[in-house]
């Protein structure tokens, strides 16, 4: 009886152990991992389906047709005081919604570390919408995808893409049909002020877990993990933020003033939602 008591303190002391450096989850100086940012396309409490119809704040039946945007300059803030900035060249993104994994953002070779805060742009810096063409690479590639998200005569990106149809919109005789759009972009331009859409919001790590409870931990890198961020993109808040808008009034904003005023509402389009691994 004497051993099996004994060996019963030695399990559980093993046992708390293990957990402890489980908790802990210590790391090496050096050590690098991965996470990746998940951007889910909503509308309001639903999935984004392009093509299905949807009410608004409003009350406006909407069906969204395409949904385009850039994320970039992502920087994560460490507990420790120490920020790690995503390297330019890597640190641009484009979600299509209707290009499978283009919303699955991987960012590699991130310090070991713990992080309360990650930060993002939704738009293109002004450095990169004046950068020779040739320098444009990768998702801002204008002969490529990004070819949709750039205004030839504007000389500038399409930060936000969002367009479809609804019975608020206008008959539209060459396309056939009541269509509706917003190409919200603008730098501020190069040699005199213009319209400035550049949007950067600082977030930080805390949402549900997987059991639906909130949960204010920090994102942790280690080597030998990858944690996942799970972002929504909720459509629904364009419409209905401290702008509101009805497509009846503003069924086609480009590039005006009025953008700027769309452009405030994304702040309640993108939040973090939860993290797991």
């Amino acid at each position: 009886m004497k051993n099996f008591a004994l060996l019963t303190v030695a399990f559980l002391a093993l046992t708390f152990n293990a957990c402890k450096k489980d908790d802990n989850k210590e790391w090496a100086s050096g050590d690098r991992g991965v996470f990746e940012m998940e951007m889910d396309s909503r509308f309001g409490s639903s999935d984004l389906v392009l093509g299905t119809e949807y009410t608004t704040a409003q009350g406006e039946k909407v069906k969204v047709t395409k949904l385009n945007f850039f994320i970039s300059n992502i920087k994560l803030y460490n507990t420790d005081g120490t920020v790690f900035t995503v390297p330019q060249n890597d640190s641009y993104y484009l979600i299509q919604e209707d290009k499978a994994g283009s919303n699955a953002l991987q960012i590699k070779d991130v310090p070991a570390g713990n992080y309360d805060h990650i930060q993002f742009t939704v738009g293109v810096d002004s450095l990169r919408n004046t950068l020779d063409v040739s320098q444009r690479t990768g998702a801002l590639d204008i002969g490529g995808d990004a070819a949709d998200m750039y205004w030839s005569w504007n000389s500038g990106y399409i930060f936000f893409k969002l367009e479809g149809t609804s019975p608020a919109a206008p008959f539209n005789s060459t396309l056939g049909g009541n269509y509706w759009w917003y190409h919200i972009g603008g730098f501020g331009g190069l040699t005199s002020a213009t319209i400035n859409n550049i949007r950067t919001y600082k977030i930080e790590t805390k949402g549900d877990d997987d059991a639906g409870e909130a949960t204010a931990a920090p994102l942790e890198i280690r080597k030998d993990t990858e944690p996942h961020a799970h972002f929504h993109v909720d459509v629904a808040k364009v419409f209905d933020g401290p702008t509101v808008l009805k497509i009846a009034d503003h069924p086609q904003v480009m590039f005006d003033p009025f953008s700027v005023e769309i452009s405030k509402n994304f702040e309640g389009v993108f939040y973090l939602d939860h993290i797991h691994e």
